[in-house]
């Protein structure tokens, strides 16, 4: 079959259309897609160069996401010092308030409030990671960010340890000795005996009795102990007998005119006697220290009940004033006893000591005290247990905490003050990493915009182009159309005449 030939004015016109139809292909892709440069074939120079910016673009893109979780664990440790810092700022203030007491128990006290500080501190300095990173953990934790694809450009931040506050490259903060307790105890006894010193006066001499005269001595024994007082030397009147007794340790003396006799009251632990002997020969007579011949007066001790009257003892009389001090020499309490102050009342004043607790049986007082303590009592004879009794001061000796003397608090506040500078020198360290972390982030944000703007000006269509291109070609294949038409009616016109 030969051919189908076309006129000259026909095969124009296809091919016109046909190139218009490979035109208005290429203007609709390049509107679909928005690009002029879809591939290689379209410019090689432009595709392979918007190519590399738009590969560098994302490599950039991957380490954007590193430098933002940098930056939120940096921002972790940033709030991490911060909140360490107040805790500390809240040591330091503990520790001036410890300075403001002199009460060697508060001192104890602010002492364990502190240890406690060091405790949270530490716990915060744990608790400050992000995604695993603790830049308040020391070795280990060392935060590396990169900012260039091929890591040239880098930081690396260092990171402290505050998880320890002893370490000395760190907070260099030791916990405080809160010091121990100790114990004490001491006996409440009493008992009384009376002498009789017959027809005698306070003022009377006691060579006045029928069986005394100087050079007399009288023996006052409890166990192997014993004061001997002479006649007419050491006593010579009655009130100097009753001075004598009233002076020895843990007695007290005194004297009835009406009966003419001695009241002997005792706190001593054991039983005493008082007795006169005949050295210096007849006409004197052994008694029992007072008018009776014979035995020896024996006054015997026993042990105090809860409901006792403290003036039972020969170690209280009402007026005297009980106090207790610690070993700062603080003075919480005292209490001035009377007739009616009882073994109970002086239990519960002492434990109304903070610090200081008291049980009593069987006749004795057991102390546990939190600190130091010491009772004393502005009667000599307190706590005297025996004649020869040299202080009458009851001592509890405890372990001292670390806040006892103002030179140990001052020692503290020194290593507050250098643990807030070392906080400070972390801080801003963390805050210059921090900013400069930041900074290259936005930096290599505007980066990437540039490249991405870059890369798309070599293959980013212009819409506006594209549509009147769009429009034109559009146009122009309806010229196109009509024409191919024309020519078809011409080569018609020509069969014509053969019609």
């Amino acid at each position: 079959m030969p051919d189908i030939v076309l006129s000259s004015a026909v095969r124009d016109n296809l091919l016109s259309l046909k190139q218009t139809a490979d035109l208005q292909s290429l203007t609709q892709n390049r509107l679909a897609t928005g690009l002029k440069v879809n591939t290689a074939l379209d410019n090689p120079n432009s595709y392979f160069t918007a190519q590399s910016l738009n590969d560098r673009a994302g490599d950039l893109a991957n380490l954007l996401d590193n430098m933002g979780q940098s930056v939120q664990t940096l921002k972790a440790a940033d709030k991490g010092i911060t909140s360490i810092t107040k805790l500390v700022e809240s040591a330091k203030a503990i520790a001036n308030q410890a300075l403001q007491t002199s009460s060697e128990y508060e001192r104890k006290q602010f002492a364990e409030q502190y240890n406690d500080l060091l405790e949270q501190i530490e716990d915060m300095a744990r608790d400050s990671s992000y995604k695993g990173k603790n830049l308040l953990a020391g070795a280990g934790n060392e935060l590396e960010v990169i900012f260039n694809e091929d890591s040239t450009s880098n930081l690396t931040v260092d990171p402290v340890d505050f998880t320890d506050t002893t370490l000395d490259d760190g907070l260099n903060l030791d916990d405080l000795d809160t010091g121990g307790t100790g114990t004490s105890s001491f006996n409440m006894y009493g008992s009384s005996s009376t002498v009789t010193l017959t027809g005698l006066q306070a003022s009377s001499q006691l060579t006045d009795l029928v069986n005394w005269q100087n050079g007399d001595h009288v023996t006052i024994t409890q166990g192997t102990e014993t004061v001997t007082l002479t006649v007419g030397t050491d006593i010579v009147t009655v009130q100097d007998y009753i001075d004598a007794l009233d002076d020895q340790p843990g007695i007290h003396a005194s004297f009835d005119e009406a009966t003419d006799s001695i009241t002997i009251v005792t706190g001593l632990e054991s039983s005493i006697s008082i007795a006169k002997d005949a050295a210096a020969g007849a006409p004197s007579t052994t008694t029992g220290g007072g008018s009776a011949t014979g035995a020896a007066t024996v006054t015997t001790v026993t042990a105090l009940s809860s409901t006792a009257t403290l003036i039972t003892s020969g170690g209280f009389q009402a007026g005297d004033t009980i106090t207790i001090t610690d070993g700062n020499g603080f003075e919480p309490a005292s209490i001035e006893i009377d007739e009616e102050t009882t073994v109970s009342d002086l239990v519960n004043f002492i434990n109304n000591v903070k610090g200081l607790d008291a049980t009593f049986s069987g006749g004795m007082v057991s102390l546990i005290g939190e600190v130091s303590f010491d009772i004393s009592s502005s009667n000599s004879d307190f706590n005297r247990m025996t004649v020869g009794s040299t202080t009458g001061v009851v001592g509890l000796s405890a372990a001292a905490s670390d806040f006892k003397s103002d030179t140990d608090i001052d020692r503290t506040l020194q290593a507050i003050n250098a643990a807030l500078d070392e906080l400070r020198n972390a801080a801003r360290s963390m805050g210059t990493a921090l900013s400069t972390v930041e900074i290259r982030t936005d930096f290599t944000e505007n980066l990437i915009n540039t490249l991405e703007v870059g890369a798309g000006e070599l293959t980013i269509a212009d819409m506006n182009e594209e549509g009147a291109n769009m429009l034109a070609l559009q146009t122009r294949q309806q010229l196109s159309s009509t024409a191919l038409s024309l020519a078809n009616q011409a080569d018609q016109s020509v069969l014509s005449l053969f019609g």
